[in-house]
């Protein structure tokens, strides 16, 4: 959370599977909509790809949801006349300077940012931050709703 920035709301679930971690995140693309922002974060092999997996499924955008580490940023069209998904990684971005050079704005689409914090915040005052940590029983997600509610 970029410093300013108060939660509207939080939400925590336990995940104990990458299955679960997909469902999770189906259930939330089912209720994303065009023009929004989720930035996630945790460490390396935390699950943001999964939950992104998911989030694709959702939405029922074109193609499987992959990393898109190499790329930076990978556009996946709507096969149900949603919005798209744009997915992005920050990883090996210096800066919010660089990443806004990417000029992924697009309030047609959602927008969904791996290692978005610090770097992605510019992209919505109202958005979303997905926190993963790895705990002994699996995964905690946590999901902060920046100037919006949480729609889980």
């Amino acid at each position: 959370m970029a410093s300013g920035d108060s939660p509207s709301a939080i939400v925590e679930r336990e995940v104990e599977t990458a299955e679960a971690m997909v469902e999770l995140g189906r259930l939330l693309g089912m209720r994303l909509r065009a023009g929004d922002v989720v930035l996630l974060s945790g460490d390396l092999g935390a699950g943001k790809t999964t939950l992104m997996r998911g989030v694709g499924e959702g939405l029922g955008v074109r193609g499987p949801v992959t990393s898109p580490t190499f790329v930076i940023a990978r556009r996946h069209p709507s096969q149900v006349e949603g919005p798209d998904l744009i997915h992005a990684d920050a990883y090996r971005l210096g800066s919010a300077g660089e990443f806004e050079d990417l000029d992924l704005d697009d309030d047609a689409a959602v927008v969904c940012v791996e290692w978005g914090r610090d770097r992605a915040e510019g992209l919505g005052e109202r958005r979303l931050e997905i926190d993963i940590e790895t705990t002994a029983a699996g995964r905690l997600v946590t999901i902060t709703g920046i100037g919006r509610e949480v729609p889980l």
